[in-house]
């Protein structure tokens, strides 16, 4: 074999834009299954009670209807299925007449096209009967009670009280985020058929092998006789990925009237039925010294979680992480409602954890009358501040001052309202966060071919991100041949365990278990065997082997804002970001998803909030319309780049750069639009109303 140029670090465009650029490429909704039917949701229009009826004679009667399935004659699911955190009751559709969220799906009609099973939905007849439900949050709510320790225990270093006391300055205060939906551009859909007993399937997940096992478990089917693929797939943000109703239902069906079934959730289906990001209530605590020297740090996190299902927003994981202090404390509560159960979504947990505390960060810089770059230098930890681990890398530092260098911080009045263009109120802000980086067990084969290339096959999954690229470039690197000698198969559950792309963890796996297959394989080579010749590699022992140390990559965010009082209107200027996030595989692709995750750390910031009406309980902005994000207007001038930067503990010195694009941007604009107006921002997002000025 000859040695080529690294793959690794070259800016190559995408192996599958040209298909998405002419329509060729397909996602799950466009794949036909010959025989099809199609299935249409009802949803409950009540938060929560008791169905009491449901009448299907029109229903039946209408044309092209094949049947209906409910609570009366679905299959039976198995009550132990679950994700990470336990049994989760929001996959157990259909399964008795009981309603504990606005939206929930109560009935699946199936018809020869998709109209026919819409028109025939609508002609069915639920009777119920409503109950009282409860969607407020609140941090004195009687059902408060300490989240699950799955994540490890709270923080409990030193003396908070004491070191709060003996400090010379201090906050004290509360910062709220609302529930967000993910908006992924490519509904939710699914198509299953049985195929000699077993279960096939095509789905919009972000985890093909982990939803064949789940869906196995749910239905109690032989892991073996399940198989979920996907070839494409239009974003997920997090809410693709576990098992999704659309599988759920379309699986029920499939079984019941022995046909291929597809379902495919309508836009206000996806608000109303997938997951979304849980609202918090947090206070922070911070207490220092004159000079700055942090002494103290309290994170309290109160979040929503449903009746239905047990779930963690890790709020106050980088308070444990990002700087030094003597006294560091953290406790996470929740309280159980009547709303649809909250999952992962777009840097879970740090992303509203890092808004809390770093804007009382800066609100701590304003109290010592300090630069607040300088109160980050000097708390700077030379180990794990909780847990006294060493850290891997710690790059924090440098991405504070090369985004300074960038954004020009050098000389900003500290000051608030110092600076205007006519009536506008200009601000500029800063923020910073980590972002735990690891791998998760998963396997790959590569298989040595006749003609010269290699077959790499791995259940990974490319969710508009670029995996395939970058795997396909990890996979020329690591068996040293040439990026046109690979054939990349991924998306597809039976190549074996995998983890899915979910937590910026998916190339940070997928490229260890090539890399290991790759290794031995070229070692069986050298012996020039007969070809084809296959390796498959599992990671399991070599990474539940690594010791413990802090693994994270950091980022530092600045932006600019200009604020009009007379309207409220606040407008991002600028916005400028440095990233460490471990060797970079593709420069290009990286940037991108980094601008990506700026993007919605924008939309964060300024316009995404789920509203629930509090008479009905049930969402009231389920589409496009009433949900806002960030569209191109609101989007300035973006400057991304990264900083040197490697990891030890993975073989090729990967992070994850998927998230932590988002995370540190909401606090950076909070602290601009205070130094513009003098007015702190402490709830997301920051809306007219709280801005605007008599």
């Amino acid at each position: 074999m000859t040695t080529t140029p690294e793959a690794i670090g070259s800016s190559w465009t995408r192996v599958e834009g040209r298909d998405k650029l002419r329509g060729r490429a397909r996602y799950t909704a466009d794949i036909p299954v010959e025989g099809m039917a199609h299935g249409a949701l009802v949803t409950s229009t009540i938060t929560r009670g008791r169905i009491t009826g449901i009448d299907t004679a029109e229903t039946l009667a209408s044309p092209g209807v094949i049947g209906v399935v409910d609570h009366r004659n679905a299959p039976r699911l198995n009550p132990e299925a679950g994700t990470f955190f336990g049994p989760d009751g929001q996959l157990l559709l259909l399964q008795n007449d009981v309603v504990e969220h606005g939206g929930r799906p109560i009935a699946l009609v199936v018809a020869e096209t998709p109209e026919q099973a819409r028109a025939g939905a609508e002609l069915l007849r639920v009777s119920c009967v409503e109950q009282p439900h409860d969607i407020g949050l609140s941090t004195t709510h009687p059902l408060l009670r300490p989240a699950l320790t799955t994540y490890g225990p709270d923080a409990e270093k030193g003396d908070l009280d004491a070191e709060l006391a003996g400090s010379a300055v201090t906050v004290d205060e509360w910062y709220l985020t609302p529930p967000e939906s993910a908006c992924a551009m490519e509904p939710h859909a699914a198509t299953v058929w049985l195929e000699d007993g077993r279960i096939r399937a095509f789905d919009t997940t972000q985890s093909p092998y982990g939803t064949a096992q789940a869906l196995s478990l749910l239905f109690g089917t032989p892991p073996a006789d399940v198989r979920v693929e996907a070839q494409q797939l239009g974003g997920g943000f997090g809410a693709k990925g576990g098992v999704g109703p659309q599988l759920i239902l379309a699986t029920m069906a499939a079984m019941l009237f022995e046909r291929p079934v597809r379902v495919a959730l309508t836009r206000e289906e996806v608000f109303l039925a997938t997951s979304a990001r849980a609202a918090t209530q947090q206070r922070v605590r911070l207490g220092a010294d004159q000079d700055g020297r942090l002494r103290a740090i309290g994170h309290e996190a109160t979040f929503e979680l449903s009746v239905m299902a047990e779930y963690i927003e890790n709020c106050v994981e980088v308070s444990k992480i990002l700087y030094a202090a003597d006294a560091i404390r953290t406790r996470i509560t929740v309280v159980p409602l009547h709303i649809l159960p909250p999952n992962s979504l777009r840097a879970p947990g740090t992303a509203p954890g890092s808004f809390a505390l770093e804007s009382a960060m800066d609100e701590l810089a304003e109290r010592l009358q300090v630069d607040p770059l300088d109160l980050r230098r000097r708390n700077e930890p030379d180990v794990g501040p909780v847990s006294g681990h060493p850290f891997t890398s710690r790059n924090y530092p440098r991405c504070v001052e090369e985004g300074a260098r960038a954004f020009g911080w050098a000389g900003r009045d500290h000051r608030p309202r110092q600076r205007r263009e006519g009536h506008l109120l200009i601000g500029t802000g800063m923020a910073g966060t980590s972002f735990l980086t690891m791998s998760f067990p998963s396997s790959a084969t590569i298989t040595a071919e006749p003609d010269g290339t290699f077959t790499v096959a791995i259940a990974a999954m490319d969710i508009g991100t670029g995996a395939r690229t970058a795997l396909t470039a990890i996979s020329a690197d690591v068996l040293h041949v040439d990026r046109s000698k690979i054939r990349l198969k991924i998306g597809d559950s039976a190549l074996g365990p995998a983890w899915g792309a979910g937590g910026s963890l998916g190339t940070t796996s997928w490229s260890w278990a090539i890399s290991s297959a790759a290794e031995e394989l070229l070692a069986r080579l050298e012996s020039k065997p007969p070809l084809p010749v296959s390796v498959t590699s599992d990671t399991t022992n070599e990474i539940f082997s690594l010791p413990p140390r802090e693994r994270h990559a950091y980022s530092a965010i600045f932006a600019e804002v200009a604020v009009d009082p007379a309207t409220g209107e606040v407008r991002v200027r600028r916005l400028v970001g440095r990233f460490a996030v471990g060797r970079v595989v593709n420069p290009l692709m990286v940037r991108s998803q980094l601008v990506g995750g700026m993007i919605m750390g924008l939309s964060m910031a300024l316009h995404e909030q789920v509203v629930r009406d509090e008479v009905t309980g049930r969402q009231v902005n389920a589409d496009f319309a009433g949900y806002h994000f960030a569209a191109n207007a609101d989007v300035p001038f973006i400057d991304a780049d990264v900083v040197e930067d490697h990891e030890p503990d993975n073989p090729l010195g990967l992070k994850g750069p998927g998230e932590i694009g988002t995370v540190a941007v909401a606090a950076a604009v909070a602290n601009a639009v205070w130094h513009a107006t003098g007015k702190r921002q402490r709830r997301l997002p920051i809306t007219l109303d709280r801005v605007i000025e008599d």
